[in-house]
């Protein structure tokens, strides 16, 4: 992973990218999951919508206090539980387009000085995709582009072949 001076624009042009070729999968190919054990396409999405709402609260705290400590959640049984799998293909697709688009504001408005400030007092070693050390001094930017990251990492395992996230 690198540090992107502004994840805010990749992240807008990989959701208006994606989101057509998401609306294209029909509702009953989204419903398959892509191996035994594994989430279906309606179950990553899923899973995006509440990385995108647990980053959301981690990108407003972190603009109020001087350490990135965050809590982690229980990814497979928040998808258990809110049956993402048989939700609603359309509104799944625009409600983690949505949050998205948001999230991608909160970042962009959130101010270089904050940002860019380095850390110490984290545990992004065990919260972040791409954990960095313990000890490293890391950024709320750092945290931020790594959510785009996972975000594109686990949209290639919905559109393998879709050259936005490559």
């Amino acid at each position: 992973m690198r540090s992107r001076k502004e994840p805010w624009k990749e992240l807008r042009n990989v959701v208006g990218q994606v989101t057509p070729a998401l609306r294209a999968m029909s509702a009953a190919a989204a419903a398959v999951p892509r191996a035994p054990s594994k989430w279906s396409p309606k179950e990553v999405i899923g899973h995006l919508i509440d990385s995108a709402t647990n980053n959301h609260g981690r990108f407003v705290k972190a603009q109020l206090t001087d350490g990135l400590r965050f809590q982690g959640y229980a990814q497979d049984d928040w998808v258990r539980v809110q049956r993402y799998g048989e939700g609603d293909w359309s509104a799944l697709i625009e409600l983690w387009q949505r949050l998205n688009l948001h999230l991608a504001n909160v970042m962009e408005g959130t101010p270089e000085t904050i940002r860019e400030r380095p850390r110490t007092d984290h545990n992004l070693d065990v919260t972040a995709f791409i954990a960095p050390g313990a000890n490293d001094r890391v950024t709320l930017l750092y945290f931020m582009s790594d959510y785009v990251d996972h975000l594109k990492h686990h949209l290639r395992q919905v559109l393998p072949d879709h050259p936005s996230i490559a």
